[in-house]
């Protein structure tokens, strides 16, 4: 071996000593930063009022949630209120997210974590927006991390999701598996609405109205005590008492699935509907239509809402002045309550909703489905036709 080729292998060697202690400090530098990190927050600290927006995607759907004054809306549901308690829950726990494992992964890794944009992979991205409508931060979610569960029996136990892989801001050394799996993280807009709807109290008075006039009626009660008569009967209608009392709940604490955007009267049904206008012993009127069943068992439902409210109490006779104050404190309550109520209802009143048919059944009743059951009739003592049975008395000594 000459001079020169001992210089060159030196040479090597030293530079080989060199990556190596580089890959080591690396290595270790990587080691550290995961103790760090472990059980450390996710997003670090983040300006909550700064916060105007949130957008959810996965694939080609989109979910955007948007500040509007003081209320959140829902922009794929044409600007209906969103659920601002769901919202803010959602936004405490992308906060609160914590570390349970640091991932050091290459790029080639990410497929397997499903850590791949929705446009080109199965992850989620959830985007907290400023008022710009630009991303203040970005977490895009990937595979969900189960624990086994314990069976004795050998049978096995099954799994369930503890955690989820994520990273932020788009960053491959932000990789980790955090402590929430965020299974509300879908762009489903119908899941992020406000569901408070309207609520009919004590009716007295149900008009229902067919297409099919014949299958039309009218149920009134003198209160909200009482049983229902079936208004302008015919001596051959006779009222099940079970089957009209249905209506003394009618629309008493309803619900919907989803608001329609653009609802076309003809497509809907809602030209020719099922129309109800209820009266309750408060003075309140509502007007609900009822469209054609839609895809899902859905039906399409629009609702008016008027009341006359009593604004002034008059005192009783002889009332002494702390009873004034109080029964005058009392009323002054209830009325900003109940125009609370009218007017929250109003608001919602210009929307199409779709709806469940469990919530408006009773809706779907036909004048002849009111009846008392002839055949049950039929089969009591004394029916029609047929005589009634006596039995002798049995006597003493008999």
């Amino acid at each position: 071996m000459n001079t020169k080729q001992l210089a060159l292998l030196v040479v090597a060697g030293v530079a080989l000593g060199g990556a190596g202690l580089y890959v080591r400090s690396r290595q270790s530098s990587g080691f550290q930063q995961a103790r760090s990190t472990l059980g450390g927050s996710v997003l670090g600290a983040v300006d909550v009022s700064s916060i105007a927006g949130l957008r959810i995607t996965a694939g080609t759907n989109h979910l955007n949630l948007a500040k509007a004054g003081d209320d959140w809306v829902v922009k794929e549901r044409g600007g209906f209120p969103a659920n601002f308690s769901s919202i803010q829950e959602f936004v405490r726990k992308l906060i609160d997210l914590k570390v349970t494992r640091p991932v050091q992964v290459g790029p080639s890794r990410l497929a397997v974590l499903e850590l791949v944009s929705p446009d080109k992979g199965p992850g989620v991205l959830v985007e907290l927006l400023g008022v710009d409508g630009k991303p203040l931060r970005s977490l895009l979610l990937g595979k969900k991390v189960n624990k086994e569960a314990k069976d004795d029996s050998g049978m096995g136990g099954g799994a369930w999701p503890i955690g989820r892989y994520v990273q932020v801001d788009g960053k491959i050394e932000s990789i980790a598996v955090v402590n929430e799996v965020l299974a509300n993280a879908e762009p489903k807009a119908d899941d992020w609405l406000e569901k408070d709807w309207f609520k009919v109290e004590q009716p007295v008075s149900v008009i229902l109205t067919h297409p099919e006039s014949t299958n039309s009626f009218t149920l009134v009660r003198t209160n909200e005590f009482s049983q229902w008569t079936l208004a302008e009967a015919r001596t051959e209608e006779k009222l099940d008492a079970t089957k009209a009392g249905a209506f003394s709940t009618l629309l008493s604490s309803p619900m919907f699935e989803d608001v329609v955007t653009d609802p076309k009267p003809d497509v809907l049904g809602l030209d020719t509907p099922t129309a109800a206008s209820i009266r309750t012993s408060a003075g309140w009127t509502y007007g609900v239509k009822v469209g054609k069943v839609q895809e899902g068992d859905k039906y399409p439902v629009q609702f008016t809402v008027s009341a006359n409210l009593v604004s002034k109490r008059e005192p009783g006779k002889d009332e002494k002045k702390e009873e004034t104050e109080k029964l005058d404190k009392d009323f002054a309550e209830k009325l900003k309550k109940q125009q609370e109520k009218l007017s929250a209802e109003q608001a919602r009143s210009k929307w199409t909703y779709l709806v469940s048919k469990w919530t408006i059944d009773p809706l779907f009743k036909k004048r002849g489905d009111l009846y008392v059951d002839a055949k049950k009739e039929e089969g009591k003592p004394g029916a029609a036709g047929e005589a009634p049975v006596f039995t002798s008395p049995v006597l003493p000594g008999n």
